[in-house]
């Protein structure tokens, strides 16, 4: 399994200087290209759009980023038309395999995004706000509270010098980090239902092949290694505590359709 959305998130931000907050914005094109480009240094980014907010207009930044495939021999497929309609899993899939190829493939040594974009903004202020600022906000939290907390008790702000405008503005802040941590708890939260999905999907066929074999239906060959994979899927840590049956997330969704 690759790496989560949000290990895929933290570093495409880190090394793109974009400020996406879901792996869905991928699907643009432009961090694709940009990533490539930190490995070759010789796509076109003046013909990459970073704040597109129509579907059409990134068919531009998927023609940049396959010219750069032909280029280096990529032999890899672009579903395009999959990954243009923004979806979770489609762009979660592809980005993993981008990763990876990164790895393998990054010659190191400093990568300036900003310089080789020429400044171009990371994505557009409707589609992009607060992305740059998960890192930071989330590290800037806990001192926006405990500045609070020393004007409530210290009496630091004085009505009249601008105190209530300051608190005016925190409360606002605070309001917007609160709003984005519930985005961020629901999109862990779909993650999570999805990937058991897919673990219990594999219970059952394990069980079925089990049952099988008890059974000694005509033809059947009993396989050892199912009993292993039962085993690991059974198996637990201590202190962990198997939920209820009705409390088991996704247990009736259909999780080839789902999207984020």
């Amino acid at each position: 399994m690759g790496e989560s959305r949000t290990e895929l998130l933290a570093w495409i931000n880190d090394l793109c200087h974009l400020n996406y907050t879901k792996i869905e914005q991928a699907g643009t094109g432009a961090a694709y290209c940009q990533i490539m480009d930190s490995i070759y240094g010789d796509v076109h980014l003046s013909k990459v759009k970073f704040d597109t907010k129509h579907e059409y207009e990134y068919v531009g930044n998927y023609k940049v980023l396959q010219h750069c495939f032909n280029k280096h021999k990529v032999d890899k497929v672009v579903p395009v038309d999959k990954l243009m309609k923004c979806k979770f899993q489609d762009n979660l899939e592809f980005m993993q395999w981008v990763k990876r190829y990164w790895d393998q493939n990054f010659p190191g040594g400093a990568y300036d995004p900003l310089a080789r974009r020429k400044g171009k903004p990371g994505v557009s202020a409707g589609a992009g706000s607060g992305m740059r600022a998960t890192g930071t906000r989330r590290t800037a939290a806990g001192s926006t509270v405990r500045n609070t907390s020393r004007t409530a008790t210290g009496g630091r702000v004085s009505a009249g010098s601008g105190g209530s405008d300051q608190s005016a503005s925190m409360i606002i802040e605070l309001n917007k980090q609160i709003s984005e941590l519930k985005m961020t708890v629901d999109g862990l939260e779909k993650e999570r239902d999805f990937y058991f999905g897919k673990l219990r999907d594999i219970e059952i066929l394990v069980q079925e092949e089990l049952d099988a074999a008890e059974q000694q239906e005509p033809g059947h060959v009993e396989l050892p290694i199912m009993k292993e994979i039962q085993a690991i899927l059974y198996s637990t840590e201590e202190g962990f505590e198997v939920p209820p049956e009705d409390e088991i997330p996704g247990e009736h969704d259909d999780y080839d359709d789902e999207t984020f």
